[in-house]
C-alpha cells in the first residue's frame, strides 16, 4: 500500500487537498459537487447530468458492491472525477463484473481518496461551486490552480448537445418492460411517445416503457418538423447538463411544442426549458440539489425524491396560467409545474429515481393519462355521427 498521498484536489479559490488516486492516472477539471446520496454511486457516476463535474459523495465509503452491467445510465462514466472518503478494498455482490478502481481506470476517469469530505462540502456550502482539479499524474498544485482558473464556468455552457444521442432510435423494451400488467395502455397499443434527448438516463426510459409507452428518442437538435413526423401521442423533454437558458435550440423547439395540443412532461432540465420557452427565467442556485433525500411537497403531500441539477427556475418570472404544483421543501424553490387546463407540467427531480427513492413514480402515470385521454377524445371524435 502507498502510505504516501499522491494525489490533489485544488479548488478555485486555491483550496488544496492530499489524498490517494485511484482509477485512472489523468488530470481531470470541473466544476466541484457534491451528492448526499447513501447508495447507487454507479447511476451517479454515469449519469449524463453530471457532465464536466467532480461528484464529491458524502457517503463515507464507495465501491463495496463493484459494478455491474446492468445499472449504467449511459454507456459510460458522465462525470469527470470522483472524490471520496473511500473506497472498500474488496467489492461482493452477485452482479458484480468490475471493481470500481478497476472500472474508471478502463475508461479513464480518475478519483480521489482520503479526503475529509465533510470539511470539503461545508466549503462548497458556504463559498458555491467551483471549479476545480483532480490530479493523479504528478502536476503541481500551483498549475494545478492557474488551469482550473482559466477553465470556463458552467453558467453560459450548452452540455446538453454534446451528451445528446447524434441520431435517432427506438428504445427497445426488455422482455419484462412492462412490470405491471396494470399499466399496460387501455386502447391498443403503446402510447407513442418522442423523448428529446438532452442528457436523457436509461432508467427514465424503463420508466416510460414500464408504463406503457413505446419510445422514440431523438437528439437535441431535432426540429419541430422531426418530432411531428413519427406522430408522437405526447412529447418528453428530458434531464441533462448545463445550463438551461444556454440551450437555445431546446428551448426553440419547446416553444413550438407547447403551442399544440398534445401532453408534454420534462424532467430537470426539461422542466426548466418548459420554463424558459414560457418567458420564464432561471438561476443558479447556492450549491446545487444533488441526492436521493430531498423533499417535495404540495398541500397534503410529500414526497422524498432523487434530484441532480445546479439550476432553478424564477418563481417571479412565470406568467399567469403556469401554476407551481410541488415546492422543494428544503429551500422552496420550484419542483414541479404545470399550465392551467392543458396536458403539460414538469418537475424538477427524477421519478424514475434509480436506485430510488420511488414515491414519485406517479408522475409517469400522470403522462400516460393525459395520452390516454387525448386517444379517447379522438376515437369518441371518429365515432360521432356527421350530418
Amino acid at each position: 500500500m502507498n502510505h504516501q498521498r499522491d494525489a490533489l484536489l485544488v479548488l478555485a479559490d486555491g483550496w488544496v487537498m492530499e489524498g490517494w488516486g485511484f482509477g485512472a492516472r489523468t488530470t481531470a477539471i470541473g466544476e466541484v459537487v457534491f451528492n448526499t446520496g447513501m447508495t447507487g454511486y454507479q447511476e451517479v457516476i454515469t449519469d449524463p447530468s453530471y457532465k464536466g463535474q467532480l461528484i464529491t459523495f458524502t457517503y463515507p465509503e464507495l465501491g463495496n458492491t463493484g459494478i455491474n452491467d446492468q445499472d449504467h445510465e449511459s454507456e459510460r462514466p458522465a462525470a469527470r472525477g470522483v472524490i471520496c472518503r473511500e473506497v472498500a478494498p474488496v467489492a461482493s455482490n452477485w452482479r458484480q463484473r468490475h471493481t470500481l478502481a478497476d472500472w474508471l481506470r478502463r475508461h479513464g476517469m480518475v478519483g480521489i481518496r482520503g479526503l475529509d469530505t465533510r470539511a470539503l462540502v461545508r466549503r462548497l456550502r458556504e463559498q458555491g461551486p467551483m471549479n476545480g482539479a483532480v490530479s493523479w499524474d504528478g502536476a503541481s498544485a500551483a498549475a494545478l490552480l492557474q488551469a482550473v482558473r482559466t477553465a470556463p464556468a458552467m453558467e453560459g455552457l450548452d452540455l446538453a448537445t454534446t451528451v445528446s444521442t447524434p441520431v435517432a432510435y427506438q428504445w427497445q423494451r426488455a422482455a419484462d418492460g412492462v412490470l405491471d400488467p396494470r399499466l399496460q395502455p387501455a386502447h391498443g397499443a403503446g402510447y407513442r411517445v418522442v423523448a428529446i434527448d438532452f442528457g436523457i438516463k436509461r432508467g427514465i426510459l424503463q420508466r416510460l416503457n414500464s408504463h406503457g409507452c413505446d419510445v422514440t428518442v431523438l437528439p437535441a437538435t431535432a426540429d419541430y418538423d422531426q418530432v411531428m413526423a413519427h406522430g408522437p401521442e405526447g412529447i418528453f423533454l428530458s434531464n441533462g447538463p448545463g445550463d438551461p437558458a444556454a440551450v437555445h435550440g431546446g428551448i426553440a423547439l419547446a416553444r413550438r411544442l407547447l403551442q399544440q395540443e398534445r401532453p408534454v412532461f420534462g424532467i430537470c432540465l426539461g422542466c426548466q426549458i418548459i420554463a424558459l420557452a414560457l418567458g420564464a427565467k432561471t438561476f443558479k442556485l447556492a450549491y446545487g440539489h444533488r441526492g436521493l433525500n430531498h423533499p417535495c411537497g404540495a398541500a397534503g403531500r410529500v414526497e422524498i425524491t432523487s434530484q441532480n441539477h445546479g439550476f432553478a427556475v424564477d418563481p417571479d418570472t412565470l406568467p399567469d396560467g403556469v401554476q407551481v404544483h410541488r415546492l422543494n421543501l428544503n429551500d422552496c424553490t420550484v419542483a414541479g409545474l404545470e399550465l392551467e387546463g392543458r396536458p403539460i407540467f414538469g418537475i424538477q427531480y427524477h421519478p424514475e429515481a434509480s436506485p430510488g427513492p420511488h414515491d414519485a413514480d406517479h408522475h409517469f402515470a400522470r403522462f400516460t393519462r393525459f395520452m390516454e385521454r387525448r386517444r379517447q377524445q379522438s376515437r369518441s371524435d371518429h365515432s360521432s355521427p356527421k350530418c
